[in-house]
């Protein structure tokens, strides 16, 4: 299931949402520019690689300073492939600015941030034979995803679910469009331990401590009460609510 839009519109422009996305994009490009050798250095270099904090020595052998905590925070503007950065921007574009609305841009961007890393531990302590960078993101925008859940369970989803080239299109309300895609990220975890090849190809844990960590630390970065936007009215909701100008 593909998320199209929710049916909550955003109250304040949602300038940091598209401030976040224009410097992933940014990075992304800087990529592009960069051949492979280079790229792999950089994704090394500025990801996470838990063997690089668990086996020191091996850290040593490949070059890495063990030292440096950085990664934590610069893996979330690195992105492996225009599927990977597309896929992350949407869901950052759709769910991002009704949380930023209730937490303004700057506590929005400090959540952000702290959930990415909060996921970028999680995927560590749950991998830590591991010597494949983790680059992306998901683990912040799962945060986000986090935060929603609980912030708008009765949001609908527009999903386009594709069956045989046919596009179908319905709605879901969002706590249960958000608990299967936590489900599934905890099954895809779960899997991936059983598997001895330490690549699974998405870091499934990182995803699930990085909601868990929105659920549970977005009340921190809310609005006063006499600061919080008023309330939706029930008229505002509703499937032409995903397809209506915002203001």
């Amino acid at each position: 299931m593909i998320p199209i839009r929710d049916t909550i519109p955003h109250r304040h422009a949602p300038v940091m949402t598209w401030a976040i996305i224009a410097v992933n994009v940014f990075v992304f490009l800087h990529e592009l520019t960069l051949p492979p050798d280079a790229l792999e250095a950089l994704f090394y270099m500025f990801g996470v690689v838990p063997a690089r904090y668990s086996h020191p020595e091996w850290a040593n052998w490949a070059g890495l300073s063990v030292d440096s905590y950085w990664p934590f925070f610069t893996c979330m503007f690195l992105h492996g492939g225009w599927a990977h950065l597309i896929g992350n921007m949407w869901s950052l574009w759709i769910f991002g600015d009704n949380v930023e609305d209730v937490m303004g841009p700057w506590r929005f961007l400090v959540f952000y941030l702290l959930t990415g890393i909060v996921a970028g531990v999680t995927h560590y302590f749950l991998n830590l034979e591991s010597t494949v960078p983790t680059v992306g993101a998901s683990g912040a925008i799962a945060g986000v995803l986090g935060a929603y859940f609980v912030l708008y369970p009765r949001s609908q989803i527009v999903v386009l679910l594709p069956i045989f080239f046919f596009p179908f299109f319905f709605q879901l309300p969002a706590v249960t469009y958000l608990l299967f895609w936590f489900l599934s990220q905890l099954l895809g975890g779960a899997i991936a331990g059983l598997s001895s090849s330490q690549v699974s190809g998405i870091a499934f844990w990182a995803h699930v401590g990085g909601f868990l960590a929105g659920v549970v630390l977005h009340r921190l970065f809310l609005f006063s009460q006499r600061e919080r936007p008023r309330k939706f009215q029930r008229d505002e909701l509703g499937m032409e609510g995903a397809w209506a100008r915002r203001p």
